[in-house]
């Protein structure tokens, strides 16, 4: 089964909110787990369009990518017989909807830092990206030295955001920063001209430009903005469910399977248009699956 924010939220929100206290009230009395086992089902959040990390797959409303699959296969493992639900999030909602129960674990490419560690847990580590920007190719744009006093495009909700603004202070220098809802909508105000740059996770960009009408006309250039360990989400203080989550996360990480799903993702060809990103797995996060740990984004600050 699959269910739509869009559509609890065209309803003012209050169907979400009251099945997120009914859900929080029954997690909070015996944990995640007895609240998945309690209902036969765990929900799980995913994006609509965050290639190859998460994505929608046509009118089906089918959610693949790596930390779908991740999720799809640390769920089987500690839940087997629990039905998956998936619910389409954002980036701005994902923490509040694991926060109040609705969501059980978060499969979007979400950035593990210390403000978000007051609000919910995070698992291992299963990927460190880097925030960097899109251009086109005819722009001229290589360093970000170039978008001083031009408009840049960021997804609302996310850590570039919140980069860029860093460097502005940094550097003393301004940009007409564009929010875009989601990525998607982003990609599209540097596509239509509107902005000159998009900031955001290398691997993300990746996958917007190979699904693009024209993935030739883009490019991925300049010095990193930052390194950010994106890791799966749950609620806080449930340590018996982060537990087993991680244990499992752990056990692909020493027989070889997550690197065999990275692959699947991040070289090999991926639908909708069956290209590769060709981003071979970092040295980082080989390190990562050799010494597996939940640090947060500020552990990796230059």
């Amino acid at each position: 089964m699959r269910i739509s924010f869009k559509t609890i939220a065209a309803a003012g929100g209050l169907l979400a909110f009251s099945f997120g206290a009914t859900a929080q009230t029954a997690a909070a009395a015996g944990g995640t787990l007895d609240k998945i086992r309690s209902s036969g089902k765990v929900v799980l959040g995913v994006r609509e369009a965050s290639p190859p990390m998460a994505y929608m797959l046509g009118a089906g409303e089918k959610y693949v990518g790596y930390h779908v699959e991740l999720c799809e296969r640390v769920l089987k493992d500690i839940a087997p017989q629990a039905r998956l639900e998936y619910m389409a999030v954002t980036a701005q909602n994902t923490i509040p909807l694991v926060q109040n129960g609705t969501l059980d674990i978060g499969c979007g490419p979400t950035t593990n830092n210390m403000a978000r560690q007051q609000l919910v847990a995070f698992a291992l580590t299963t990927y460190v990206s880097e925030v960097r920007m899109a251009t086109r190719v005819d722009s001229g744009i290589t360093s970000l030295d170039q978008l001083a006093g031009r408009n840049v495009s960021a997804s609302s909700g996310t850590t570039a955001v919140q980069l860029l603004r860093k460097r502005e202070r940094a550097q003393n220098v301004s940009y007409n920063t564009l929010l875009g809802k989601d990525h998607l909508e982003s990609f599209l105000l540097m596509e239509a001209g509107r902005a000159d740059a998009f900031v955001l996770d290398d691997n993300l960009l990746a996958g917007i430009i190979a699904n693009s009408k024209n993935p030739s006309a883009y490019r991925i250039v300049g010095e990193p903005l930052g390194s950010e360990p994106i890791a799966l989400l749950f609620r806080k203080d449930d340590p018996a469910f982060k537990s087993a989550v991680d244990d499992s996360l752990r056990r692909m990480m020493k027989s070889g399977e997550l690197e065999k799903i990275y692959g699947k993702w991040f070289v090999a060809a991926i639908p909708p248009k069956n290209t590769s990103l060709n981003l071979p797995m970092s040295a980082t996060l080989k390190q990562l699956i050799a010494e597996p740990n939940d640090k947060p984004l500020e552990a990796y600050a230059k």
